[in-house]
C-alpha cells in the first residue's frame, strides 16, 4: 500500500511515531546503551518502530490508535525485543517432568563436586594436550585413558564427540571398504533420525544383514562371513524392545565366531553403563566392563546417559584396533574438546567408589531416592504451592517417571508427583507459562492436569517452583 493510498487516520498515527534519533538521545536509551552496544540497541529500536507500523497499516479495525503510537509503548517493545536478544538461551532450569535423563533438557546433571572443580580450569588455560613432564605435546585421549582402563578392563580408550560419532569413526578405521555383518533386529534408529544403515553407509563398510526382526541365529552369521568380512557388530537395544517371539545371539557366542574367523567384535551399548543397575531396583543393563570381559574387541557407548558426564562418545577395548581408531583422519573431526574431557575425567573418578556415586552423582542419587523422601518433597511441595497461589488445586499423587535417553525405555520408576488445577488457565497454557517464567520451569500434562514429579527436583527447587505457580496464577 502506497503512502498516498493510506487513509489520513493512519498517516496522522504514523508521523506520531518517534524517530530513532530522538529515541536514543533520550534518558532511557542511554541507560541502554551503558550495558549495551549501540549496533544491537539501535536495531531494536528500528525493529519496535518497524513492528507498530506494520500494525497500523494493517489495522482495518481501527483498533491500533493514539494510546499505542507512544514513545513509551516503542521503548517498552525495544527493550523487551534486547531483553530476548541478550539473554543467555541455554540457560539453567527446574526439571519436573520425571524423566530423568531428559535429551531437551541436556540430560545428565553434572554432579556438583565436577562442576565446581573445573571451575578454575575454565577460566584459564589448561593442560589439555601437553606433557607436564616433558614441556611437550601429547594426545588429549591420554587425559581420560588411564582411568577408562582402570574402571573397564581395557587395554586402551579414546574419547570422541558422541556415539554416534564413536559408531561412525569405527566402523570406517576398522571396516571400510569390507563387510560388517549386522543382525536386522538391531537395525536402529535414535533421535535425530540417527539410522545405523545411515551411519554403515558413511563409513564406507558395507552392511550385511543376518536374520528376522525378531529372531537371528548363529548360523545366521555363519552362513554370511565372506572373505570381504570385516567385522560382526553388535548394537544393544537400549531405547526399545523386541518382545514375545524372539531370539539374539549372545555376545561370548558372537565373539567366539568373529575370532575363529579372523574378524573383529564390536559391541554398541548405547547408554554406557559402568554399574549394575539392579542396586537401584532395575532390570540389568550390561555394563562396559561385561563386553570387554566377553571378548568385545571394541565396545563404544555414550557418556552423556549412565555414565552421566558430558556428551561423548566412549571408544574402549583392544590396544592395537583402539590404534587403528585414533589414527584414522576422521578422528580429528569428531575429537572431544577440553570441556569434554574436563567433565569426563572428574565424573569418571565418581565410579571407584559406588557409595561415593549415590552420595555425589545426581544421576544415582535420584535413581536412589526412596519413596517415603519423594512423599516429603511432594507434601513440602503441595504445601508451598498452597501458600504461594491460594487459588490452585492441588493433590499429591502417585507416578511414574522414566530414566530417559532411550536408557531401559520400558521400565517406570515409582514417585510422587504435585497436580496443580488453575480454572482461569488450561493445561497447556499453564505449563507454557511455568517454561516461560524466570524459574523456566518444565512439568508435564497428565489427564488434563500440570504435574510436577518431585524425583527429578531437589529440596531447595520446591519454593523456587511454588514462586513460579504464584506468578502465572490469575
Amino acid at each position: 500500500m502506497g503512502e498516498n493510498t493510506v487513509p489520513d487516520a493512519k498517516q496522522n498515527l504514523l508521523r506520531k511515531l518517534p524517530s530513532v534519533d530522538r529515541l536514543l538521545a533520550g534518558e532511557t536509551v542511554a541507560g541502554w546503551l551503558a550495558r549495551h552496544p549501540r549496533p544491537l540497541v539501535t536495531d531494536c529500536l528500528r525493529e519496535a518502530l518497524g513492528e507498530l507500523r506494520r500494525q497500523i497499516l494493517a489495522d482495518a479495525a481501527g483498533r491500533c490508535g493514539a494510546t499505542h503510537v507512544t514513545e513509551a509503548f516503542v521503548l517498552g517493545r525495544a527493550e523487551a525485543l534486547l531483553a530476548d536478544r541478550t539473554r543467555s538461551h541455554v540457560r539453567h532450569a527446574i526439571n519436573a517432568t520425571g524423566i530423568i535423563l531428559h535429551t531437551a533438557l541436556g540430560r545428565a546433571v553434572w554432579p556438583e563436586c565436577v562442576v565446581d572443580d573445573m571451575i578454575a580450569g575454565l577460566k584459564g588455560y589448561v593442560t589439555l594436550a601437553i606433557d607436564r613432564e616433558t614441556g611437550k605435546r601429547s594426545e588429549r585421549h591420554h587425559r581420560v585413558e588411564g582411568i577408562l582402563c582402570e574402571l573397564t578392563g581395557a587395554e586402551a580408550a579414546t574419547v570422541v564427540n558422541n556415539n554416534a560419532g564413536a559408531t561412525l569413526l569405527v566402523l570406517a578405521a576398522l571396516a571400510a571398504g569390507r563387510e560388517t555383518i549386522v543382525s536386522r533386529g538391531q537395525l536402529i534408529e535414535i533421535g535425530g533420525a540417527f539410522r545405523l544403515p545411515d551411519v554403515m553407509a558413511q563409513s564406507g563398510a558395507t552392511m550385511v544383514e543376518v536374520g528376522t526382526t525378531n529372531r537371528t541365529h548363529l548360523r545366521d552369521y555363519e552362513g554370511a562371513i565372506t572373505e570381504q568380512t570385516a567385522m560382526i557388530f553388535r548394537a544393544h537395544p537400549s531405547n526399545y524392545r523386541i518382545l514375545g517371539f524372539t531370539k539374539q545371539v549372545p555376545l561370548e557366542a558372537l565373539v567366539a565366531l568373529a575370532h575363529s574367523r579372523g574378524l573383529t567384535m564390536i559391541d554398541d551399548l548405547g547408554a554406557g553403563a559402568l554399574v549394575g543397575l539392579e542396586r537401584f531396583g532395575l532390570p540389568h543393563e550390561p555394563t562396559v566392563q561385561e563386553s570387554l570381559a566377553a571378548g568385545a574387541d571394541v565396545v563404544v557407548s555414550s557418556t552423556d546417559k549412565l555414565i552421566g558426564a558430558s556428551q561423548g562418545g566412549l571408544i574402549v577395548g583392544r590396544a592395537e584396533a583402539i590404534e587403528r581408531v585414533r589414527t584414522h583422519p576422521l578422528a580429528r573431526a569428531l575429537r572431544a574438546d577440553k570441556t569434554c574431557l574436563m567433565a569426563l575425567e572428574r565424573t569418571l573418578a565418581l565410579f571407584r567408589d559406588p557409595d561415593l556415586l549415590v552420595r555425589e552423582h545426581p544421576l544415582y542419587r535420584m535413581l536412589a531416592t526412596a519413596p517415603d523422601v519423594l512423599r516429603t518433597r511432594a507434601d513440602a511441595l503441595a504445601t508451598a504451592i498452597a501458600e504461594a497461589a491460594p487459588k490452585a488445586r492441588i493433590d499429591v499423587l502417585p507416578g511414574e517417571g522414566f530414566l530417559g535417553s532411550g536408557s531401559l525405555p520400558m521400565e517406570k520408576l515409582p514417585t510422587f508427583v504435585v497436580a496443580v488445577t488453575l480454572d482461569a488457565l488450561d493445561p497447556g497454557e499453564l505449563a507454557r507459562q511455568l517454561r516461560l517464567d524466570d524459574a523456566c520451569l518444565f512439568a508435564r500434562i497428565d489427564a488434563g492436569r500440570v504435574v510436577l514429579d518431585v524425583r527429578t527436583m531437589t529440596d531447595e527447587q520446591v519454593p523456587v517452583a511454588a514462586a513460579a505457580i504464584a506468578r502465572v496464577h490469575p
